[in-house]
């Protein structure tokens, strides 16, 4: 299979090589791609878009676990045998997905060292960042969490600079992300576009400015 040693491997160069057991998804904002409890028998990977994955407890309460974007791969637990789904992943934005069947997915890994390796490094990356993610909930004040989810979500620093978020994640689901009350999103919200650290309007595009990185970096 398609792979050049010379040339650094990416998961869309190993992911087009697959000729079978994958298939293109396109979702809308609000879809869920699977639910907690469901078999899991394949891997997604994000082309484009925001997902979120989501607990919901035996009394009904959810929570956010994480949130992921373009380039990374979701349910991937099922490879490591997990027989039905731990969580529900549902997309916060327009995403576009590559589905992996289970079967074809363990095959490459397997025969393909390269692609075992790309695997591993994703996950550690990824097992980082939910360390640092529960090092920010368990330390840090829900202003300065807000704060590091918008610079997140706006992919601030994989370049050294932000984009815009867009369409605008919900008051509610930023809550739910920050574990905090809506009332006190919408006031931190106010506050940072009233500093300057971000802008929106009625449209769904908001824009999150490299100065708000301040809030979180300031002790």
């Amino acid at each position: 299979m398609l792979v050049n040693s010379k040339v650094p491997l990416d998961w869309e160069t190993v992911l087009n090589g697959i000729t079978r057991g994958k298939t293109q998804l396109e979702y809308r904002c609000g879809r869920r791609i699977f639910d907690q409890g469901e078999p899991a028998d394949s891997i997604f990977y994000v082309r484009n878009g925001k997902v979120k994955i989501s607990v919901v407890s035996q009394q009904g309460k959810e929570a956010i676990v994480a949130t992921l974007g373009a380039g990374e791969i979701l349910g991937e637990g099922c490879l490591e045998g997990q027989p039905l789904r731990m969580a529900t992943a549902a997309t916060v934005t327009d995403c576009t997905f590559l589905r992996i069947e289970k079967l074809i997915m363990l095959s490459l890994l397997h025969e393909k060292h390269e692609v075992s390796e790309l695997f591993a490094l994703h996950m550690l990356s990824r097992n980082i960042r939910y360390e640092a993610d529960l090092v920010n909930k368990l330390f840090n004040s829900s202003e300065k969490r807000l704060a590091r989810i918008l610079l997140m979500l706006a992919h601030f620093g994989k370049e050294s600079r932000s984009e815009p978020v867009f369409p605008r994640v919900s008051q509610d689901s930023l809550a739910q992300m920050v574990g905090t009350t809506r009332s006190r999103v919408s006031h931190f919200m106010n506050k940072f576009r009233r500093l300057g650290f971000i802008d929106y309007s009625d449209t769904e595009e908001l824009t999150v400015h490299s100065s708000l990185l301040g809030v979180v970096l300031h002790d």
